[in-house]
């Protein structure tokens, strides 16, 4: 099973422990420091932010997935291994709720544990979703089929796809979130050619199975 993987992409094994846990211990501060301002956002009224924030609807942006699709998503290939994909993005997830919950409780007054639980699930569950990421940059068809699946999610929380009712953008920033996956994850012309035609047949599917959330 280790070798198989290996030929879609081989691990580096040159990189000092030390640096490894610098590394770690960035993504939690930048973890932290997203969750306490998501929160502020969360809490600050819409017309009391900057009006680019608002012009931008900062506020809606980070409530949906596609911003955190794209963080997992840059961290994860750009690890130095599969594990280290799934480390580093299980921390960046745990530590912005930290900072989400903890901004909550001593700043706002309110810790709603429900949520907490079920978004506490959700990070364990980014860890293994992480560790098959990693191989999106690899070679073949599996890394050409992951890489689509980040794409094609992307294009969905981007835009509207339906043949009855229309083709429309849902929103700006979720427009450039998707390119900036497309330029991410592109490989060699003829597989860059098939990641993004399969991306379009998945995002099409996504919705289909799957209602926009935002």
């Amino acid at each position: 099973m280790k070798s198989f993987l290996e030929k879609i992409r081989k691990p580096r094994t040159d990189i000092p422990l030390n640096k490894q846990i610098a590394e770690t211990i960035g993504i939690i501060l930048f973890g932290l420091v997203l969750g306490v301002l998501q929160k502020w956002i969360d809490g600050t009224a819409a017309n009391a932010l900057p009006v680019v924030m608002q012009q931008l609807d900062i506020g809606n942006y980070f409530g949906r997935l596609a911003i955190w699709i794209l963080l997992a998503t840059i961290i994860s290939v750009y690890a130095k291994s599969p594990l280290r994909a799934a480390i580093n993005t299980f921390f960046l997830f745990i530590s912005m709720l930290a900072g989400y919950y903890l901004y909550c409780n001593y700043i706002l007054g309110f810790l709603p544990k429900t949520y907490m639980m079920i978004w506490i699930v959700i990070s364990f569950a980014t860890f293994f979703m992480a560790y098959i990421c990693w191989y999106a940059k690899g070679e073949g068809i599996i890394a050409i089929f992951i890489s689509s699946m980040i794409m094609g999610v992307l294009l969905a929380q981007a835009f509207h796809l339906s043949i009855t009712q229309g083709f429309y953008m849902y929103h700006f920033l979720e427009v450039l979130t998707w390119i900036m996956s497309v330029i991410l994850l592109r490989r060699k012309p003829k597989e860059y050619a098939m990641e993004i035609g399969l991306s379009v047949v998945i995002a099409f599917v996504y919705q289909l199975i799957m209602p926009y959330w935002g």
